[in-house]
């Protein structure tokens, strides 16, 4: 039996500081999403404001020890408000070599770099394509580097069991746990209570876990190679109940929290594509709330299906990625004609093609917004963390019922996976959604389902409604009457309308503000999962004295209405991006703005250090 309220107090020195920036890297069967998970969970626990970033192969069965196979999950955890997982890293933990060699650049000289020296043997050595070994050269010489047998003293803890050696070994995240859970001063109880819901069933697994815990603690406490722990002290967060959530559980919550304060029930057509898929998964536990999930055959069947649930009333829901997007642009195309609310949700990832499946990237922006035959203008929405992909939800079916077209939601990988503490909102916080249908008649009085309001949205008219019959259909229609019309003239006044009845989101989506001085030398503008590091970095370069600003955009079509009032007012802007230069090109092209970019394609999210270099590079030139 598992003893949950069991304390394990140290008897070393503790030092306080404000954060730490914490790597765990192995290979992908060696449990370190479950190891950062725990750690994330427990330093929320702790009231630290935590942001993470789980890195996945992009193989689904990359080979065991090789660089491809490695799987790592950064955390960083502090007393004051972040906004990212961290820069530099101030402790490393690898599993193995190639965990090791892939990742010990991004650790800070001087940081803590504990390794499991049992898996550095010859053939491990081989594996990572390292001829020789790293614990026994220089080169690890300006870090504080900590080799613990890891293997063989997780086997020593789990002896008594009488496992075999291959269950035993998967025990050795657990035994990391407990060394990381020492040196930071972690509550084990939590981790303790998860070994026990998931374990239960198995006492001999559950068993084995909890003494691999323990062990790696008790290593902690004994070895002279760790002189001292760390102590991170609560964030002063806003008073309210907080949940560590992810970006798609975020989005999830967001659809469903929009769809009960719309009196809708929600449908999502979807078909599974990473890092999209979880969305699907974590929707389909709410049948209890009116939700039904739909996996189809293939991407258009998807869209389809959301199309055919918005005609018949519900709140639709598609979701995919880059590759599934294109598969999905002529169904979106005659959801954009019917002029029916739907929400298509983009989690992107690098490209093109398959491209890094499990990495992210912000290369979609140019396919959302005209990767479709015709003229085929669509409000764009993206989040900028994973908190704010429930907030995004919401206000992107507001936008969509109150013009009645669809909405792309963007998010990416970074944000999808990564997970932050969230402020559960109060009922009275949330805003209804009004939706009105136009009622049904008996006079014969014909109905003019093309008729529009002052924002140009025309009635949503449920079907078998007496009185509503009407023509609907990827053909152009007649305005006003909805009749199928070739008049050139019409077709023109209608591609006008539509791309007018899009502009009118201005009128829902407020001001753009700015973080800063309202006008000065630079203007860092950004958008999507940028945010933390950009918002970070111009806060140091405020703190230096730089005449820096800082406005983000949640709005990517249509742009908000003071935006270019704010962009004069700068003398130069500079516009972070994980693509080759996309907004930067829509902005020069609608606002004549000479804006630099600033572009990575890595897979992976940017630093905070290299924007502080790159804008105070933007001010010395």
């Amino acid at each position: 039996m598992i003893t949950i309220s069991e304390e394990l107090n140290t008897t070393k020195p503790s030092t306080e500081i404000a954060g730490a920036t914490v790597r765990l890297a192995g290979d992908s069967g060696d449990g370190m999403q479950l190891l950062g998970t725990q750690l994330t969970n427990t330093s929320a626990l702790s009231g630290n404001d935590v942001a993470t970033f789980p890195d996945f192969p992009a193989e689904i069965r990359a080979p065991r020890g090789t660089r491809a196979g490695v799987s790592g999950f950064q955390v960083q955890f502090a007393s004051e408000e972040i906004f990212t997982p961290g820069d530099g890293l101030d402790a490393l933990i690898a599993m193995n070599p190639a965990a090791l060699l892939t990742n010990v650049q991004d650790l800070k000289e001087s940081g803590i770099l504990i390794v499991d020296e049992d898996s550095f043997a010859a053939k491990d050595l081989k594996l990572a394509k390292t001829d020789v070994n790293p614990l026994d050269d220089e080169s690890l010489s300006k870090y504080r580097l900590i080799k613990v047998p890891v293997t063989s003293l997780t086997r020593t803890a789990v002896a008594e069991l009488g496992m075999s050696q291959k269950h035993a070994d998967r025990c050795r995240n657990f035994f990391a746990m407990g060394l990381v859970f020492w040196l930071y001063g972690r509550d084990l109880t939590p981790t303790l209570r998860f070994i026990d819901e998931k374990f239960g069933k198995k006492p001999e697994v559950a068993d084995a876990n909890v003494r691999a815990l323990k062990a790696g603690w008790n290593y902690g406490e004994t070895t002279e190679a760790l002189a001292t722990s760390f102590h991170v002290n609560p964030a002063k967060l806003t008073p309210g109940t907080y949940k560590n959530i992810m970006g798609n559980q975020a989005l999830v919550y967001g659809l469903v929290a929009a769809s009960k304060l719309s009196g809708k029930d929600l449908f999502l057509g979807s078909y599974p594509i990473t890092p999209a898929s979880d969305i699907l998964h974590e929707l389909s536990k709410y049948k209890h709330f009116g939700v039904r999930t739909f996996q189809a055959e293939d991407e258009i069947a998807a869209v389809c299906s959301a199309i055919g649930a918005s005609f018949g009333g519900s709140m639709a829901i598609t979701t995919s990625s880059g590759p599934g997007i294109a598969l999905k642009a002529e169904g979106i195309g005659l959801g954009i004609m019917m002029e029916l609310p739907m929400l298509i949700i983009d989690v992107q990832r690098g490209g093109p093609s398959t491209g890094l499946p499990t990495k992210t990237e912000q290369s979609d922006l140019l396919q959302v917004l005209y990767g479709r035959n015709g003229e085929s203008p669509i409000p764009v929405i993206a989040a900028r963390s994973p908190a704010d992909c429930f907030d995004v939800a919401h206000e992107a079916w507001r936008v969509a019922t109150r013009l009645m077209t669809p909405v792309f939601i963007l998010s990416d990988g970074f944000i999808a996976n990564g997970s932050e503490p969230w402020k559960i909102p109060t009922e009275d916080e949330l805003q209804p959604i009004e939706i009105s249908h136009p009622a049904g008649t008996t006079d014969g009085a014909e109905f003019l389902p093309y008729q529009r309001d002052e924002l140009l949205a025309r009635p949503w008219a449920l079907p078998g409604t007496e009185g509503l019959t009407h023509r609907l259909g990827g053909l152009e229609k007649e305005d006003i009457t909805g009749n199928v019309s070739y008049d050139p003239d019409n077709h023109q006044h209608m591609t006008h309308v539509r791309a007018q009845k899009v502009e009118n989101a201005t009128e829902l989506i407020g001001d753009q503000v700015v973080n800063g001085p309202t006008n000065g030398d630079l203007l860092v503008l950004s958008w999507g999962g940028t945010f933390g590091a950009c918002a970070t970095a111009v806060q140091q370069c405020q703190a230096r004295g730089h005449s820096v600003a800082h406005t983000h955009l949640r709005w990517l079509n249509p742009f908000p209405k003071n935006l270019g009032k704010i962009l004069s007012n700068y003398k130069k802007i500079l516009i972070p991006e994980l693509n080759t230069g996309q907004l930067r090109m829509l902005i020069r092209s609608k606002f004549l703005v000479d804006a630099e970019g600033f572009n990575k394609i890595k897979g992976k999210p940017f630093g905070i250090a290299e924007l502080v270099e790159q804008i105070e590079r933007q001010l010395t030139t």
